[in-house]
């Protein structure tokens, strides 16, 4: 056995015991005549002795070591001499006084100092990931990943839900990314795609009669990647029939409280708070509110137009929006520092950003437009006192939303507002439809797969064939996009962990769906047939919910990045630096496949 203890595990009980330890050199520190080593596993940090008048094969094969070495070491457990503990260690009142040394590997000279990983580029750092991950955050991270699993397992299985297994290999369907394709040597020219998510499967599995579906899965898109994105993901998957949507939340929130009680040691307070899609996005700016502080969006559209400033004006009139935030304390920026401001709200797709200072009155270029009065009710909707700076965003809505929203986010960390802990909030009510201009086609907010809310089936049924070029199509639109879906997203400080929706399980509802979509029935047939069959097959009412596993345990670990919660995490460019992927394949392979590269275009 090369070992029975783990380095982390050793106390004041443990005194006087014979133990074997193994692990790596996380430091040394050559005294002349004792020597001491910090031996590191998974678990911490135990001190090491190495004494000569116990054992001189085993200090003199300590002179050897170097860091990220791997040793064993035997001896005894004393406590270390007084004056000399390490209070901010677990095992920092004992030590190993070792009798024995065995060095089991030695290690190269290394690409980065281990104690200055955290500084160092992460290019180099996710090219030796195997030295990367041997940081006790990364520990931990992975550690308590393990343990967020085993908690949302053991609960799924109290309440009736089963684990089942669906396609890695599957069929290419347009679900709102680029699919990862894998091409099938037994049937040249044909190709599997790798699951934006399990959504077909588990509503088969549903029509099937299972009842309760869960899953841990791994999921792929071949999508453009931010710093919240990897191009495979895990989510945990869930399905259930006979429910409606506050079914889906209840479950989704007794997995939440448990969750944060036996990871954390935290109580959350259930039910959270809900909010209409509508509601988020004129309060906060978009669908995934952080409401860990204030700083809301305020519409000044009809106190503005009792001014004369032009933006303002024109932008009502052409159908716009004027909104504002209140920079609480932030009367004080020079104009430089407005201009950076300024150049800031541009970056996000504002034309512009107009101001006024609550300062002895009102201060600003724009003050002399509006009467006294307009200007104190515009402090007064925004709870603007002495010292604040209002900020005015004039645009299309959209536009508005956005700039704004992002810039409460940026001030509310600069001005200190956003409060530590953990702040769950539902975003409900949906639209079902939104119009892609570009594409010159509705999409479906959510998926084709979501039902519209009750009070609209007969509604979206009742619609004869859409014609897009009928000129009275245009003044329609304001039908289509009013319609709501039964869908809902968690939201977890302004983060989005995970959206979900109870699902269409009438063919008749679908296929029109399908219709609204410009999916045509040869299409639906080809790409959904066996999902239209089977809600022919007497198909239950059914919802469910996907969070986003690795989202989920960023949060609760506090990293800033999900690649650090990931043991393998890929580059904004989808590659893996350690492993070389994506990388070329020999001719040989592309021939068994029927394939040949053709050159970049």
């Amino acid at each position: 056995m090369f070992r029975d203890r783990w380095c982390g595990d050793i106390r004041e009980s443990d005194i006087g015991r014979e133990v074997n330890l193994a692990g790596w050199v996380l430091r040394k520190r050559d005294h002349g005549g004792l020597i001491f080593v910090d031996l590191r596993d998974r678990s911490g940090v135990t001190q090491v002795v190495l004494d000569p008048d116990v054992s001189e094969e085993a200090h003199r094969l300590a002179r050897c070591l170097h860091r990220e070495f791997v040793i064993v070491v035997s001896g005894e457990v004393r406590r270390r001499p007084e004056g000399t503990e390490n209070f901010n260690l677990p095992t920092g009142m004992v030590e190993l006084q070792a009798d024995k040394l065995t060095i089991l590997n030695e290690a190269a000279p290394l690409p980065f100092p281990m104690e200055e990983a955290a500084e160092t580029a992460e290019s180099l750092r996710l090219k030796y990931r195997y030295l990367d991950l041997r940081r006790p955050n990364l520990h931990h991270n992975l550690i308590t990943r393990h343990r967020i699993a085993k908690v949302l397992r053991d609960y799924l299985d109290e309440h009736g839900f089963l684990e089942v297994e669906t396609p890695i290999l599957t069929k290419s369907t347009p679900e709102g990314a680029r699919d990862y394709l894998v091409p099938s040597r037994p049937n040249p020219g044909n190709f599997y795609a790798l699951p934006q998510s399990p959504q077909l499967f588990k509503q088969i599995l549903m029509v099937s009669g299972l009842d309760r579906y869960f899953q841990i899965a791994r999921c792929f898109r071949d999508e453009d990647l931010r710093a919240d994105r990897q191009p495979e993901f895990t989510q945990v998957d869930i399905e259930m029939s006979f429910v409606e949507r506050g079914d889906v939340i209840a479950i989704v929130e007794g997995m939440a409280k448990r969750l944060f009680r036996d990871i954390l040691d935290i109580e959350i307070e259930i039910p959270f708070e809900r909010l209409s899609f509508k509601e988020s996005m004129e309060r906060f700016g978009n669908d995934k509110p952080d409401l860990r502080f204030g700083l809301e969006l305020k519409d000044m559209s009809d106190i503005v137009v009792e001014g004369r400033f032009k933006v303002f004006l024109d932008a009502v009139q052409f159908g716009g929006r004027v909104k504002a935030i209140n920079g609480e304390g932030m009367a004080r920026l020079s104009r430089k520092e407005i201009d950076l401001l300024t150049e800031e709200a541009n970056s996000f797709g504002a034309k512009g950003l107009a101001w006024v200072k609550v300062k002895n009155g009102f201060e600003s270029p724009i003050a002399k437009f509006f009467p006294e009065e307009v200007l104190r009710q515009m402090a007064e909707r925004l709870g603007a006192s002495e010292g604040d700076l209002m900020l005015f965003i004039a645009d299309k809505g959209d536009v508005v939303h956005d700039v704004l929203s992002r810039m409460r986010l940026k001030l509310g960390q600069r001005l200190g507002l956003i409060k530590t802990g953990f702040k769950f909030v539902w975003v409900i009510d949906h639209p079902l439809l939104e119009w892609d201009e570009g594409e010159r086609r509705f999409a479906t907010v959510h998926h084709p797969f979501t039902s519209p809310a009750d009070e609209d089936v007969d509604k979206l049924l009742s619609l004869d064939t859409i014609d897009i070029n009928d000129e009275t199509f245009t003044s329609r639109l304001s039908f289509f996009t009013s319609l709501q879906a039964k869908a809902y997203d968690i939201v977890l400080n302004g983060c989005e962990i995970g959206g979900g929706s109870i699902r269409i399980h009438r063919g008749d509802l679908q296929k029109k769906m399908f219709e609204v979509l410009r999916i045509s029935e040869d299409e639906a047939r080809a790409k959904f047939g066996f999902l239209l069959d089977a809600l022919g097959y007497g198909a239950p009412p059914h919802g469910g919910i996907a969070l986003g596993l690795d989202r989920l345990v960023m949060l609760m670990v506090g990293a800033h990045s999900i690649r650090d919660v990931i043991a393998f995490p890929k580059t904004q460019k989808a590659a893996c630096f350690m492993s070389g992927a994506p990388s070329t394949v020999e001719q040989k392979q592309l021939r068994e496949l029927h394939l040949k590269t053709t050159g970049f275009f």
